[in-house]
């Protein structure tokens, strides 16, 4: 055969591998958009599917494709930053990438450590301790010290951002302090009626929960302080309003509204004050809670004070159940975030849609302490020294 006949045929094989190898990924392509379409028709979850499939490809279910490694220690806590999961320990705060690695890892001493995410940013703060940090994906970015005489007790970030830090404070019964992007105080309360237990931002209102007593009954109240200009003045409480017959456990912002979850009722209100929808327990007894999803929280109601049986349900902004599932074994865990829910179970990981449907489920999680929900529908499932990426 002569050299020209043997270029050619080489070059008529290169190219029907390169036809071959294009139609194949074509094809792969083609299926991967079906699947999107029949899912995105069947829940709405379909870009998700899509989302999964672009960030990992054919990673395996669980474990060994994606693993975080860090310090076993029961004061652990975690957060997901992006695709990333933060760690936090009393000794060590730390940013591990989607394949298990160490972005950045900052030295700490937080004898009792908490983590809240918001904005694309973390802030690890020591309860009752003298130490905050706040960080990105790049690394710490901001460093608060208190005094002993003036500890920290909260610190929440909003979707833009905005830090805001509850703390001790001299003469007073609690004081607020908001931060912006630029790490630049905006707006001091200070309280020296009722003491304050937590904070949050939503849009440019400072949401502030006090606690006091009115005939002899636990009243949280919750004051709200329209946050002004650089070149303003700062004014009074524009509004206020109470939550009886509880203690209030967390306070939060979703889409510029206040959500507040007590002992015996979930709270929705305005920024400017109107309380829009509170769902009451009737009786029942709050378990657990997940206040992260897009429009819904999720309560695990238990019947009586002690065992496992109850309700999960999901409430949405107007104090309407989404979704209603009756419950007669142990939870280890809830996590929200986008339109899902993740619960841990004694031996296995359910993730549901937001009214409660079965979205995904793994079984053999006996080893694991927690849970991580994802927006993307994905889901990290802790255990004491490593967590592993579940895909549904």
């Amino acid at each position: 055969m002569s050299n020209e006949r043997k270029e050619k045929t080489k070059h008529e094989e290169e190219a029907e591998s390169y036809h071959s190898g294009f139609l194949t990924f074509f094809l792969t392509l083609a299926a991967v958009l079906l699947v999107v379409l029949l899912a995105a028709y069947r829940d709405g979850t379909g870009f998700d599917v899509l989302r999964r499939y672009l960030n990992y490809g054919a990673a395996e279910k669980t474990g060994s494709a994606i693993s975080y490694n860090y310090d076993a220690s029961a004061k652990n806590r975690f957060a997901a930053l992006g695709e990333e999961l933060l760690v936090l320990s009393d000794t060590s705060f730390s940013l591990l990438d989607k394949h298990g690695g160490t972005v950045w890892s900052q030295p700490v001493n937080l004898p009792s450590p908490a983590l809240s995410c918001g904005g694309g940013r973390a802030v690890a703060y020591d309860i009752g301790g003298t130490e905050l940090y706040l960080a990105d994906a790049s690394g710490v970015i901001f460093e608060l010290s208190a005094t002993e005489e003036e500890p920290f007790i909260a610190a929440s970030l909003n979707e833009d951002g905005y830090l805001a830090v509850t703390s001790g404070k001299k003469g007073f019964k609690g004081s607020v302090s908001v931060y912006d992007r630029n790490q630049v105080q905006v707006f001091v309360f200070d309280s020296s009626q009722r003491f304050v237990l937590d904070a949050c931002v939503a849009g440019q209102t400072l949401a502030a929960v006090a606690l006091g007593q009115e005939n002899g009954v636990f009243v949280s109240n919750v004051v709200l302080y329209d946050m002004p200009e650089y070149d303003e003045p700062q004014g009074g409480p524009t509004a206020s309003y109470n939550i009886t017959g509880g203690l209030t456990a967390a306070v939060t912002a979703q889409e510029r509204k206040i959500i507040t979850i007590s002992d015996t009722c979930l709270t929705c209100a305005s920024t400017e004050g109107e309380v829009l929808s509170s769902y009451t327990y009737k009786g029942a007894f709050l378990r657990e809670y997940a206040l992260e999803g897009d429009g819904f929280s999720a309560l695990l109601l238990n019947r009586y004070r002690s065992g496992s049986v109850g309700r999960l349900v999901t409430v949405d902004e107007n104090g309407e159940e989404r979704g209603s599932l009756e419950i007669r074994e142990e939870v280890l865990d809830l996590s929200a975030s986008g339109r899902y829910l993740a619960a841990l179970y004694s031996d296995r990981l359910v993730i549901y849609n937001d009214d409660l449907q079965p979205y995904a489920s793994l079984q053999g999680t006996d080893y694991a302490k927690g849970v991580l929900m994802r927006p993307d529908g994905s889901a990290l499932v802790l255990s004491g020294d490593s967590a592993s990426l579940f895909l549904p």
